[in-house]
């Protein structure tokens, strides 16, 4: 049994059954699928890697306290669609007390659930589920609870979960440095390989290339590799535009290890050279970037390290001629919001956009501090529109961001991506000596 799972079932109690489903296979066009995902709350719970599967958590069940169940082996499918654990291997190689074949699962429903006060669900994500409780639910009330005593109570697991996925373990950290090692390596060769004349295209399949040879899975997300005003486009992932001399490119991508991610953010000129205008608005967000990355610890809030990074930007474009006024004004009426409109970072882990609340009150008033272990991104940036005509002409059309990813430890934090050069001198420097 895994650590999670262990402390999942201290959480939710011994009067509670809690049912956590994997996920599907998704149709990706006719009779073709994507590449399965597993479910990250499944996964990090039960580890277990395939799909059609749904966990039966009760803590006060002394014999079989976590029953798995599991599509069966089978040889024909199997020769298709690629090898199963099977009822016997689910038990053997992840830890479950007890092991079914999927198909006995809405046959065993009713069991599964007598006795206990309390359900642990969410519902919302797949249908076929839902209907199959509230029918339960639905007919134990017809018959006035004479043959069954269901639970009284459904909670969402959502925030038990979210919450011990917020801080990372020993073992879950490693795997994330380790992400962020390959992707850090990743984005050193595509700064080592760009040059004028690429297609955008090129740069995204060197990354990524790198990603699987290295170990990882792939890409943890879609890949962001825009040159020139196309770094203006916050999601831009068409990734198709040739890359010109004296643009500049930003490169979004981080890699998946063991279920856990990595995001950085670098941007870069294609020709190796930043121009002045360029490194004006570069040198305003390393600033920032480096300023946010040393209020990630903790005691810092989440709203805290926001408006500092608002501020600071707010102040260096100033400085650079990009906005005009007193700060404190600037600020009240969010004029840094047209050339910087998004968070200075997000949670990460199993997910990207990693699960955990980011405040302490239903109402989202008071603004979460940060803890020890914690992962958090570190990604302030510019974004100049290129027809903004009341930018300076120099520097219409530059998108400039720059990410790292933080780990807060009760010293202070650790950069895990820190690996991948982010100084001008130092990015030049590189691009300069791999084309001797």
């Amino acid at each position: 049994m895994k650590p999670q799972l262990k402390k999942f079932m201290d959480a939710i109690g011994k009067d509670a059954v809690a049912i956590i489903p994997a996920a599907h296979e998704v149709t990706r066009s006719y009779d073709t699928e994507y590449k399965f995902r597993q479910d990250n709350d499944f996964l990090y719970l039960t580890g277990f890697p395939e799909p059609d599967a749904v966990a039966v958590i009760a803590p006060g069940n002394k014999k079989n306290p976590y029953t798995l169940f599991v599509r069966p082996r089978d040889p024909e499918m199997e020769t298709w669609f690629g090898r199963r654990e099977g009822v016997e291997g689910a038990k053997k190689n992840y830890g479950a007390d007890k092991t079914l074949p999927i198909e006995k699962f809405a046959k065993e429903f009713g069991k599964l659930l007598d006795g206990h006060d309390k359900l642990y669900y969410r519902f919302g994500r797949y249908e076929w589920l839902d209907k199959l409780l509230l029918q339960y639910l639905s007919t134990q009330r017809y018959r006035r609870l004479k043959t069954a005593y269901p639970p009284h109570t459904i909670i969402d697991p959502t925030l038990i979960i979210g919450e011990m996925r917020l801080h990372k373990t020993t073992e879950e950290v490693a795997f994330m440095q380790k992400a962020g090692d390959i992707a850090a390596e990743a984005h050193v060769l595509a700064m080592q390989n760009c040059k004028p004349g690429m297609n955008e295209s090129e740069i995204e399949s060197i990354i990524e290339h790198h990603f699987r040879m290295s170990g990882a899975s792939g890409a943890a997300y879609n890949s962001i590799i825009g040159g020139g005003d196309n770094a203006t486009i916050l999601h831009y992932v068409e990734n198709n535009m040739t890359l010109k001399d004296g643009d500049l490119l930003l490169v979004d991508a981080g890699c998946e290890y063991q279920g856990y991610a990595s995001d950085i953010t670098r941007t870069f000129p294609v020709n190796g050279k930043f121009t002045q205008a360029q490194r004006d608005i570069y040198d305003v967000v390393l600033d920032v970037q480096i300023a946010c990355c040393e209020a990630t610890k903790v005691g810092t809030t989440i709203k805290q390290r926001q408006e500092l990074s608002i501020e600071l930007l707010t102040e260096g474009m100033k400085k650079i001629g990009l906005l005009k006024g007193d700060t404190k004004k600037l600020i009240k009426k969010k004029a840094y919001f047209k050339y910087y409109m998004h968070g200075v970072g997000h949670y990460l882990g199993l997910d990207v956009h990693d699960a955990g609340r980011y405040f302490t009150d239903q109402q989202a008033k008071h603004s979460r501090p940060f803890e020890a272990g914690m992962v958090l991104t570190v990604e302030p940036g510019i974004y100049v529109p290129p027809d903004d005509k009341d930018a300076p002409a120099k520097f219409r059309g530059i998108g400039v961001r720059i990410e790292d990813d933080v780990l807060v430890t009760e010293s202070g934090n650790v950069n895990l991506t820190a690996k991948v050069p982010k100084h001008a001198e130092e990015i030049e420097e590189i691009m300069a000596k791999a084309k001797k």
